[in-house]
């Protein structure tokens, strides 16, 4: 019904279409050059109209940023239909991620197509910029100076035979003011209704010189931005325990620690612990308490919901009765929902007139501090290499025994075993949430000339230097473990008779513990894991054993080019001069990532802390060598063809040939039929090749094996379906090749008035020889076609094998949406316009002889592109000469809802449970108006009806993260007011 309504209102919006097809600009003077006008755009060398043009071309102008009120590039990336829905943006990346998502600290990139980040190609004035630093694959727009960008091309087809590779899914690029005169000087700032997580943006432009009266310009701009931080706990709808609606929590590390049945350990429980080695059946049934007890859950306890984000346990939504005495806790809530980002952007230009042909020389650079925060540690002991127990002492004695007494009243079998120390799960919330601080620093110098050569013919010739380095520093939330997780970890201490599980006397000893580290602090009782306060000494002592401060890695991508290319008309045909653009291109693309093994093996070991050093490299670099053409044949008036190759070599990976042909027939003025067929290719990012091997342990309580069980849902009561728990192995492959793919596109253009536009463009994508890793899911799912990665010890699988690979083959076609129109009303103009895209089919196979699975349009999951099925964006302006008032919408669909075990399995049912997610709609407004030609002032709007992000099961169990809401989709914030003040001297 939602749906049905968005479409009408979207109807009514344009019943009365009459606005022209929005135009690129050439100069900061010229917003919108007339009709006939040629210029470069984005997806050819050649000059040509774009109001003409066979290129599916997007433009947007400061104009629209003001009307949106965006105020970053990743605000514009987000607005974006075409854009996908994956782990792109700063609130997809703020709480626990594993695989390709590793690296993505204080990253936000495009997703054009959804075929992915590394598959966007983004470019600054034509040129390529640095890739992230920590990633290595995609380029961070929030580098972008935006306050010196007049537009943005976003060009929806895929472009390597123009370009290269990643231009599969499409590129953005973004295009600076030129001969810019004056100053500008530009505040916005944003800040929701509740007062929290504020946006702000200062920025001046300044200019002199006039490139035709003085022979020269030289302008700068400089912005600086801070997005204030916004914390789950922060907004209502992010709530885990909601069981009625089939969600609640795994996790069973407890602020309030959860007791296990843990059994001995040499050096802090040579006998057992308070739990093992007695029968723990809980009372009236023939079920083992095995999962965990908390005291707090038994009966006459205080219950989970005593302490702030408890819940009780839901067993039977997680098909795990053994856990009923056991409390969760809601992890989502201790999630940012908006890092806190400042940001330092700035840019120059000098530009010199030598006659007709031009000099240019810019220079632009970022410098940003990024913190990403989650849910504290869980410290979750085992009999080795983590060894946490609460002894009974002097210090510990009370609560021991309010503990003791609680558990013996339900579980008489503990009695015996009065004295031994406590085995538990706990988090450690007054340890602070774990936090990652982030600087990345960019910084990318270019000149160029370009001129007439002869006749009609000119030449653009360019060299640029980029680089993108990025840091990563421990905040709070981390401590120095005391005890070795391994036997290699062990013998690289250099400390005689070191062993895994043993002590680790580098690490800082906490005042009155009895052993280092976080281990020996909690094993000596100081911090007392049953309450949620602890003493100034049990304060002090955690200090002492933190490691905040202490580096994660640090990584330095950088890029440099020179590109040369004339074009000109070689003779001419009936409909107009046949033109040809020639060029070559070099490019070095080197990368560094600074993680150090050796180093990390010869000091203290942190407990869990994701230093990736198994993924230290050396800078690695990466020549390519490319020529290409570009033909534009205007057959007769009506008909226009255009056919591109480029030929590029790549350093390890040899030759590759990519043409383009498009074609532009419009019979009438008012009509125009637009395709083009074009290959591509994506080499895989040094990441992916270089990177070395992780074994990670994976917590979560969701999987079974597939073989064994056939339902494919976690059901102790039925035979092979109890939950497995193995390993995974990630990490990169020396022997990857390059992904490739076929896609064409056939669309239509119906522009009947001069205020009215309309196209429809349809478009297919087939990417083969993938490049990426396997989920769990699907490695569990495909279990006959990769029998080598899935790895049993007698017969319970152990180990999942989940590294780098060309996977397969992902198909991909969707229809774009493009609606123009405006009518006179009194002194002004209503107009009104929208952007849709409909996701026709999405599908992937893992091999080239498996079968295609499913369609993925409308389907949850945990990684990679959400599939929605429609998206769009619609807005209503009214304008005159002083005034501007716009009102918009931005709609996305549905989807299916994920399931929690017991309800996938059919043994739980909740009355609430909804199958699947509703759609996501807000509206935004804003007013402008132009006090003079100096001064003019926006206000704005946004999430009008504080409408909040739809209810959406994206909890993990096997990463501990996620949540209620899904942050590919929607924004957190809620309602929020945005003014803009510009003024011009």
């Amino acid at each position: 019904m939602k749906f049905k309504a968005a479409l009408f209102l979207s109807a009514c919006v344009l019943a009365h279409p009459a606005l022209a097809q929005d135009g690129p600009t050439s100069v900061a003077d010229d917003p919108t050059p007339a009709a006939g006008t040629e210029i470069l755009v984005t997806g050819s060398r050649i000059k040509q109209d774009p109001t003409k043009s066979a290129l599916p071309l997007q433009i947007f102008t400061t104009e629209d940023f003001a009307r949106e009120g965006i105020n970053s590039p990743e605000q514009l990336v987000s607005l974006l239909s075409t854009n996908g829905n994956g782990p792109d943006n700063l609130a997809s990346n703020t709480d626990v991620v594993g695989g390709a998502q590793r690296g993505t600290n204080g990253l936000s990139s495009a997703n054009l197509r959804g075929q992915g980040a590394a598959s966007t190609l983004i470019l600054l004035n034509g040129r390529r910029v640095a890739a992230h630093g920590l990633q290595g694959s995609a380029v961070d727009v929030n580098q972008i100076p935006f306050a010196a960008i007049e537009r943005v091309e976003v060009l929806k087809d895929g472009a390597s035979a123009i370009y290269g590779t990643d231009a599969i899914g499409g590129v953005m690029n973004f295009i600076t003011k030129t001969n810019f005169k004056g100053v500008t000087l530009n505040g916005f700032t944003d800040i929701t209704q509740r007062g929290d997580s504020p946006i702000y943006r200062l920025s001046a432009t300044a200019g002199f010189g006039d490139l035709k009266e003085n022979g020269f310009n030289v302008m700068a701009a400089i912005s600086k931005s801070w997005n204030g931080i916004l914390r789950g706990e922060n907004r209502d709808f992010v709530n885990g325990n909601q069981p009625n609606r089939g969600l609640s929590i795994d996790t069973r590390g407890t602020p309030i620690a959860t007791a296990f049945a843990n059994g001995a350990n040499a050096l802090f429980a040579p006998t057992g612990s308070l739990l093992s080695g007695v029968p723990l059946l809980i009372p009236g049934t023939t079920i083992t308490a095995n999962g965990g007890i908390n005291y707090l859950d038994l009966p006459g306890g205080a219950g989970c919901e005593s302490f702030d984000g408890g819940m009780a346990y839901d067993d039977a939504l997680w098909a795990n009765s053994s856990a009923r005495y056991a409390c969760a806790w809601d992890t989502g809530r201790a999630a940012i929902l908006q890092q806190p980002l400042e940001t330092l952007t700035y840019y120059g230009r000098a530009t010199l007139a030598l006659g007709q042909h031009q000099l240019y020389a810019e220079i632009t650079g970022s410098d940003a501090d990024s913190s990403k925060q989650f849910s504290s540690n869980q410290y979750a002991g085992n009999t080795s290499t983590t060894p946490l127990y609460y002894p009974l002492n002097a210090t510990t004695a009370a609560t021991y025994n309010q503990v003791y007494n609680a558990l013996v009243a339900v579980f008489p079998s503990i009695a015996a075993n009065y004295g031994k120390p406590i085995a538990y799960r706990w988090r450690c919330t007054v340890c602070g949430p774990r936090e990652y601080k982030t600087n990345s620093k960019t910084l990318r110098g270019a000149i160029g000339l370009e001129g007439p050569l002869f006749g009609d013919w000119d030449y653009r010739t360019g060299a640029s230097y980029a680089r993108s380095e990025s840091s990563s520093v421990l905040g709070s939330g981390y401590a120095y473990r005391g005890i070795f997780s391994s036997s290699a970890r062990a013998a690289a201490s250099g400390i005689p008779g070191a062993v895994s599980g043993g002590i680790d006397t580098r690490a800082p000893t906490a005042p009155g513990a009895t052993a280092p580290g976080i281990v020996g602090l909690l094993n000596s009782g100081i911090l007392n894991p049953f309450s949620i306060t602890q003493s100034d000494a049990a304060l002090a002592a955690l200090k002492a054993v933190s490691a905040e401060g202490v580096t994660l890695y640090g990584g330095k991508y950088e890029v440099t080019q020179f590109d040369a290319s004339i074009s000109g008309s070689l003779f001419a045909l009936p409909g107009g001069n046949v033109q040809l653009a020639v060029g070559v291109d070099y490019r070095r693309e080197t990368y560094s990532f600074n993680g150090s093994a050796e180093a990390e093996l010869n000091r203290p070991e942190i407990f869990n802390v994701a230093f990736d050093n198994a993924n230290a490299l050396t800078p690695k670099h990466r020549d390519v060598k490319a020529a290409y053409a570009e033909l534009l044949i205007p057959v007769f008036e009506p008909l226009e063809i255009s056919v591109a190759g480029r030929v590029d070599d790549y350093t390890g990976f040899g030759s590759t040939f990519n043409p383009k042909i498009t074609a532009r027939f419009q019979p009438v003025d008012w009509l125009m039929f637009r395709g083009s067929y074009n290959t591509g290719f994506r080499v895989p990012t040094f990441n992916q090749i270089f990177n070395g091997v992780t074994q990670s342990p994976n917590p979560g309580n969701t999987l079974v094996d597939y073989t064994t069980c056939p339902s494919r849902t976690v059901n102790p009561a039925v035979p092979g379906c109890a939950a497995i728990t193995p390993d995974t192995l990630t990490g990169g492959n020396v022997n990857l090749g390059p992904e490739t793919s076929k896609q064409y596109s056939v669309g239509v253009v119906f522009k009947p008035a001069p205020r009215f536009s309309a196209s429809f463009d349809f478009w297919s994508i087939a990417v083969d020889d993938t490049i990426g890793s396997l989920s769990i899911t699907q490695l569990l799912d495909n279990a006959s076609y990769f029998p080598s990665r899935i790895i049993r010890t007698n017969g319970i699988i152990t180990l999942l094998d989940l590294r780098t690979d060309n996977i397969g083959s992902r198909r991909t076609q969707g229809l774009e949406v493009a609606l123009r129109g405006g009518v006179d009303v009194g002194n002004g103009v209503v107009t009104a316009g929208l952007d849709g895209t409909l996701l026709l089919k999405k599908r992937e196979k893992l091999l080239p002889n498996a079968p295609y699975g499913g369609s993925l349009i409308g389907l949850f999951t945990f990684s990679g592109d959400l599939g929605l099925r429609w998206k769009h964006n619609a807005y209503l302006t009214y304008t005159n000469d002083k005034f501007t008032a716009t009102f918009s919408q931005i709609f996305r669909k549905g989807y299916k809802n994920y399931a929690l075990p017991g309800i996938a399995n059919g043994t739980v049912t909740r009355p609430d449970y909804n199958e699947y997610v509703n759609d996501y709609i807000i509206y935004n407004m804003s007013v402008g108006y132009e006090v003079n030609k100096q001064f003019r002032i926006v206000g704005g709007v946004k999430n009008v009806f504080d409408t909040d992000p739809p209810f959406a099961i994206t909890y993990d169990s096997n990463y501990g993260s996620g949540s209620s809401w899904e942050p590919r989709v929607a924004d957190p914030r809620g309602r929020s007011f945005t003014i803009s003040v510009e003024a011009k001297f």
